[in-house]
């Protein structure tokens, strides 16, 4: 098992806001604060377990997969790379976020493409990639490639994750794969959960960098920083 740390850039909503609170309470995660959550009430039994996998990561959106630093870089180097991103004006995207199914998991998603939040993801796949290491053979191999289209195996080799670029979905992730016949009815749930926050537009207005200390840790915020809004 790996005993090095690993690094993302995800966007992960304020904290203390209403998608946060929401997001990390079905979880039973706060990525913020370290610590477990309870679980609302009138969740399915095995909730838990349909929301383990998610759980290792926090409530997030991937915009720079999770990563180990390239030989010479160092985590002090990321932060001030992250000021940097965060600090350089650009449109902010806006989307009107939705509850559904992608490729088999439950997650909130726009309702909409949004040619600013795919551009927001190109950048930070491009912007922080001086700092990945390749990837080893087993990493390459987790991903499964013989299940990839012949361009997500291009952006494996390329980038170290496959879903980038065209590929890019935006998805903040809150169950783990499900069986077909369970979807129908937590996406129901979720939906009636989610429409009594009133969220009818999020603003993917900040960027954090999450720290996995090793293989068996959770994923944990270790410093966040809004977007500048270009005039």
């Amino acid at each position: 098992m790996a005993t090095h740390p690993r690094y993302a850039i995800y966007y992960a909503d304020a904290p203390g806001s209403t998608l946060d609170r929401f997001g990390a309470s079905l979880l039973g995660y706060d990525a913020y604060s370290g610590e477990e959550l309870p679980f609302p009430d009138g969740l399915p039994p095995d909730w838990r377990e349909l929301a383990q996998d998610p759980r290792k990561y926090g409530f997030h959106a991937t915009l720079k997969a999770p990563m180990t630093l390239a030989p010479g870089r160092t985590e002090a180097q990321l932060v001030a790379a992250c000021e940097l991103f965060a600090d350089a004006a650009r449109p902010v995207p806006l989307i009107k976020p939705a509850i559904d199914t992608i490729s088999g998991f439950i997650a909130v998603i726009p309702a909409e493409p949004s040619p600013e939040l795919e551009r927001l993801a190109a950048d930070c796949t491009r912007a922080f990639d001086f700092f990945r290491a390749p990837l080893t053979p087993e990493d390459r191999a987790r991903r499964n490639p013989a299940k990839l289209t012949a361009r997500q195996c291009e952006y494996l080799d390329r980038w170290g994750y496959p879903y980038v670029m065209e590929e890019f979905r935006f998805h903040m992730t809150l169950t783990g794969r499900l069986p077909a016949e369970r979807r129908d009815g937590v996406v129901a749930m979720l939906r009636s959960r989610f429409a009594a926050i009133e969220l009818a537009t999020l603003e993917i207005d900040r960027i954090a960098l999450f720290r996995q200390d090793d293989a068996a840790s959770r994923f944990g915020i270790i410093g966040h920083w809004p977007l500048r809004a270009s005039a």
